[in-house]
């Protein structure tokens, strides 16, 4: 079987992710998942959607991962993840979008505008 791979975006984080049969080792930027992300449940959430479908150690993992942060780092990998196990297999299609793994979040950070210190902060009303 050859490489397949996907691609997943969460806030400014973007993940692309390269899936082949193996041993179940999981690589994020040439480090290993636990060493990538020391926190357990970063860790959980990379995995999901392998757990989802019973299929946690039958496939090499290797996620190239940029921008963003911790969180938005890790859901955009479990989107990428989630995207290639549907390329693999589409039947699993519908057990992944149930548990909310093949959505997309839209939701990113609002701009600065001007005049304000932030997005919608105001500075403090001074009447006199």
């Amino acid at each position: 079987m050859e490489k397949i791979n996907a691609i997943g975006r969460r806030k400014a984080a973007v993940a692309r992710v390269y899936l082949q049969e193996g041993s179940g080792k999981i690589v994020i930027n040439k480090k290993e998942l636990q060493d990538y992300f020391p926190s357990k449940i970063s860790q959980i959430i990379v995995c999901q959607p392998l757990e989802k479908i019973e299929c946690m150690g039958k496939y090499d993992i290797s996620l190239n991962i940029c921008g963003g942060g911790i969180k938005g780092q890790s859901e955009a990998a479990r989107l990428a993840i989630a995207r290639a196990l549907v390329k693999i297999n589409p039947e699993d299609k519908s057990a992944l979008r149930a548990a909310g793994f093949i959505t997309r979040d839209p939701r990113v950070v609002e701009r600065k505008k001007p005049g304000r210190p932030k997005a919608r902060k105001r500075f403090q009303f001074s009447k006199r």
